[in-house]
């Protein structure tokens, strides 16, 4: 471990004020230095092997079992919602840049050519009134003299690009995905963020009509969603139902500490530590402070009309319903084990259900341990956060997916992996991973308290030794970034995890811009 002396009392005051203690600093820094270990991957999950595959009578027992404890008050969604459009929109950007010494003639001559940014543009151009923001997009044009229809007929770009991304017009580019209109219907357009608000309503409804959001902002943004939300909120609040919406930002004392490529502090030029935002598993925090009892989390981009989200409900409300289900034995099991009620008959039968569930093997010589020995394996087995997560058959979607993994003191359990993790030099590794069925849409339902209703301490389930080094730069120098091991992987690396398959119209991201042109987030 790296020694505390290479703090100075700057160091020591930078730290304190982002509540982060020294020594979770210096674990960073030892982690840099060891680097972080491959997964090991022994086969991917498939259906029948770690993947359940639900009927329709399961689907519909499921969905009962989880509309019984909504009505109880039990369930809440979360969305991470503060990242940032700019992505969606990186041809464009390009081309925006460009636009200053290009004129329209040679946008077009290179879009000819085969230029992939000035394609864009075209595209762009060409497919804009097929977008939920065109109606938006088109008054504001207007107001400053613009024809918007002579300038899609001539194809020219440079004005349509600026008044979409920058601030004299919509700023997308630099809006959170959760305040961009995805899709249009017949008397208004909805950003992806009211869209999750009537996802909440259809199955986060509580027996008072109450349903619970919580949505994670930057600080930059919660303004701007705050003041969408009272706007929008008489559509969705009608007929009783009531939207409870809270906030959380991510924590400073989830930053990370960087690096240079020595390993030690990297230090700016007036002497002073950098630190990075640990990535999506720092939301992990969030999670942890909604002492929510069954919380379903998604992408704030994985939305879609209200024509498709019939199956996208009917599989959330039978993942939600089989999380119970479980939470059901589990709990039963766990009081019986912890409070003498229980026999080797009912020790037997939780460790069968242990074993075929979440895959749990008992040690070398546990049939001739002494019985509570026996026990305590089993409660500290199943005594544990359980999700259920969602995954769609592999379409070549970047992205990880459900692996069965083998742990370095050789317990095997199903996991999120992504590719990041998998050494893919290794070409048996690189075997496994590119035989993946299935695919992680981000699509879990969370149980996060135990048999007595208390919340899990959520940090004593993430496996430290997973994360992801990346190099990046500040002030013309390199240096080394550390992410937190993510949300739904190291993070929830030993919860309790069972996989369901899902159908591949619940999963229909918008990474870009034009995929809100795929027929799925079009009006029909």
């Amino acid at each position: 471990m790296p020694d505390e002396n290479m703090f100075s009392a700057a160091d020591l005051r930078e730290l304190a004020e982002r509540g982060i203690v020294p020594a979770t600093a210096l674990a960073q820094i030892a982690t840099f230095r060891a680097g972080v270990p491959f997964i090991t991957l022994r086969r991917p999950c498939t259906v029948g092997d770690g993947i359940l595959h639900l009927s329709d009578a399961d689907l519909a027992r499921y969905g009962a079992t989880h509309a019984r404890a909504a009505r109880q008050g039990r369930v809440m969604k979360f969305v991470p919602a503060s990242g940032a459009a700019s992505r969606m929109f990186q041809l464009l950007l390009a081309v925006l840049y460009r636009a200053s010494s290009m004129s329209e003639e040679q946008i077009a001559t290179a879009a000819d050519s085969g230029d992939q940014e000035c394609l864009a543009a075209r595209q762009l151009v060409e497919n804009l009134k097929r977008f939920a923001f065109y109606d938006d997009l088109r008054a504001l044009m207007a107001r400053d003299g613009f024809d918007v229809d002579d300038l899609i007929a001539r194809q020219h770009c440079h004005a349509v690009l600026r008044y979409l991304l920058t601030a004299d017009g919509l700023n997308y580019a630099n809006l959170p995905k959760a305040l961009l209109k995805f899709h249009r219907y017949r008397d208004h357009a909805r950003t992806s963020l009211e869209e999750h608000l009537t996802e909440a309503l259809a199955y986060a409804q509580g027996g008072e009509g109450v349903a619970r959001l919580h949505l994670t902002v930057s600080p930059e943004h919660q303004h701007a969603i705050r003041a969408t939300l009272e706007e929008a909120r008489p559509r969705y609040e009608q007929n009783g139902k009531q939207l409870v919406i809270t906030f959380s930002e991510q924590q400073p004392s989830t930053d990370t500490i960087a690096v240079d490529l020595d390993n030690n502090p990297f230090r700016t030029a007036e002497g002073t530590l950098v630190f990075r935002p640990g990535g999506h598993g720092a939301l992990l925090a969030n999670l942890r402070d909604l002492g929510g009892d069954i919380v379903f989390l998604k992408n704030i981009d994985n939305v879609v009309p209200d024509r498709l989200k019939a199956e996208t409900y009917r599989y959330k409300q039978a993942l939600g319903g089989y999380l119970v289900e479980l939470q059901e034995r589990m709990f039963r099991y766990v009081h019986a084990l912890r409070h003498g009620e229980a026999d080797e008959r009912l020790l037997a039968e939780a460790l069968e259900f242990a074993h075929t569930t979440f895959a749990i093997v008992p040690p070398t010589g546990f049939q001739q341990a002494a019985f509570a020995e026996k026990v305590a394996f089993m409660v500290g087995k199943l005594n544990r956060p359980v999700r259920v997560c969602g995954v769609v058959k592999n379409t070549g979607e970047p992205g990880g997916g459900p692996f069965w993994v083998t742990h370095s003191d050789g317990e095997v359990s199903a996991q999120i992996v992504e590719s990041s993790q998998v050494d893919l030099h290794s070409p048996e590794q690189q075997t496994i991973w590119s035989h993946a069925s299935h695919f992680n849409p981000v699509d879990l339902v969370c149980g996060m308290r135990d048999y007595q209703g208390k919340p899990f301490t959520l940090s004593q389930f993430v496996d430290p030794r997973t994360g992801f080094i990346a190099r990046k730069s500040k002030d013309g120098k390199e240096l080394k970034a550390l992410e937190l091991p993510g949300l739904w992987n190291g993070a929830m690396a030993y919860w309790n995890t069972v996989f369901v398959e899902v159908l591949a119209i619940t999963f229909n991201p918008v990474k870009t811009l034009f995929d809100l042109l795929r027929p799925e987030h079009q009006d029909q």
